[in-house]
């Protein structure tokens, strides 16, 4: 997409059928077409959508799209990771606005992805041994047009791709990234990345090599002095790696690095494009996912921190992350019971939302429709099934009421949905979109 492109709005490309067996769709809904469901005119506040419903603010999602793809445009390209909703439409959206490609991580999520006609994608993981190897092989054979690169971080991962790959003469040569890593899978020296290069070339053509990856976020300690530390290491490694990369495959040979999660990605900028800029025939790609949707908790706060470390730069000019991003997930639910004085039971619980990060936080509260005045409501436990809110002695909240809430971490609340319900400025339900998380 050029700078004066028209921006994509959101869209279902996939024709289904909806009825009263997905949460959300009201009681009695029987094979309702999604391209009807705009004319629904569902709300989650007005009562008749069933309870509890995740919805996406389309709006603030388009923002968050449109901001980060500028500011990844400006920077490198991004592959956004597209694990976080596992929703073909959504990460179709990231690509039409201008996205380089897709994340995916495992071989499952690639054939989703393909199947939607997405076919840049990025495997940043590890597929295993032989087994995971012959199964990506067998969807490379299935689909001959994919532009795939995959991480390896052990010579024993480099021979069993190169081993799948001999096996079948037909594939074309497999991209394979050299991975570093602190915290959870990577080589963690240069010689052992220098290593997994030389078993990449002694694939006889079968493998290429075609960069270095990291996750710098599982890097992350208990301690910002020490994250601090052991981030600007590993970055500084992969840098280092980089050049090494490209001072044996040559400088004709069209490499990436890749890195950036969505709490770290100015880290990753500042320590990375020195090294990219540098050389016209590589490119810097971030693979942040959970940064479009934003949140109320784990990534509000971490954006504020993010600001500490002077924000971000967008068209030259210094923004505030933790403004500029707005939360587009909301779980809705309605109160069930008010047992004791302050306390209010809601119908949503561990099997509904994300608690890995912090509990969900009290938006609005609705009566027949109409938000009532702010609540200082507060969830203290989850159930399976249960939200148990402590509630001010002020607060006028009853039973049937229907909360609005805000969610901490959109990846371990989205992969509880099989359906993302698109809302309109005014909360009405504009798309349906499928998840497909397995």
């Amino acid at each position: 997409m050029t700078e004066n492109s028209p921006v994509p709005a959101l869209a279902t490309r996939e024709n289904f059928l909806l009825d009263d067996r997905i949460r959300g769709v009201p009681p009695g809904t029987f094979g309702l077409d999604s391209r009807l469901v705009a004319s629904q005119r569902w709300h989650p506040a007005d009562g008749r959508m069933s309870l509890p419903v995740l919805t996406l603010d389309e709006e603030a999602f388009i923002a968050n799209r449109d901001l980060f793809l500028r500011y990844a445009r400006e920077q490198g390209m991004i592959a956004p990771h597209a694990k976080t909703p596992m929703a073909p439409d959504l990460a179709r959206s990231l690509v039409e606005a201008g996205a380089w490609g897709t994340t995916v991580a495992d071989v499952r999520q690639a054939a989703v992805m393909l199947r939607a006609g997405l076919t840049r994608l990025i495997v940043a993981n590890e597929v295993g041994g032989s087994g995971g190897a012959n199964r990506l092989a067998a969807l490379v054979g299935a689909w001959p047009g994919v532009e795939l690169f995959v991480f390896a971080d052990s010579i024993a991962a480099a021979h069993a791709l190169a081993e799948a790959w001999r096996g079948n003469a037909k594939l074309p040569p497999l991209r394979v990234l050299v991975e570093l890593g602190a915290g959870r899978a990577g080589a963690r020296t240069t010689g052992e990345a220098e290593a997994i290069a030389d078993a990449v070339d002694a694939a006889g053509g079968r493998l290429l090599i075609a960069g270095v990856a990291t996750y710098e976020g599982a890097a992350a300690q208990p301690d910002p002095g020490r994250t601090e530390e052991v981030i600007s290491a590993l970055l500084a490694m992969t840098a280092d790696m980089f050049l090494r990369l490209r001072a044996r495959v040559g400088g004709d040979v069209p490499l990436i690095v890749t890195a950036g999660g969505s709490v770290f990605f100015d880290k990753v900028v500042a320590a990375l494009s020195p090294a990219v800029s540098g050389n016209g025939n590589a490119r810097l790609v971030l693979r942040s996912g959970a940064i479009f949707f934003h949140d109320h908790g784990v990534y509000d706060r971490s954006l504020g921190a993010l600001d500490a470390r002077n924000g971000i730069a967008v068209g030259g000019v210094s923004v505030s992350a933790r403004n500029s991003f707005r939360p587009a997930l909301r779980l809705w639910a309605e109160v069930l019971s008010r047992p004791e004085p302050g306390l209010a039971i809601c119908g949503m619980g561990m099997r509904d939302v994300s608690f890995d990060q912090g509990f969900p936080v009290v938006l609005a509260v609705f009566r027949t429709g109409k938000p009532l005045a702010e609540a200082r409501a507060e969830v203290f436990k989850l159930n399976d099934q249960h939200a148990f809110l402590t509630i001010a002695p002020s607060d006028d909240i009853a039973v049937g009421d229907i909360i609005e809430f805000g969610i901490s971490h959109p990846c371990t609340c989205l992969d509880r949905h099989r359906m993302i319900f698109g809302v309109d400025a005014a909360g009405h339900v504009r798309h349906a979109f499928p998840t497909y998380f397995g």
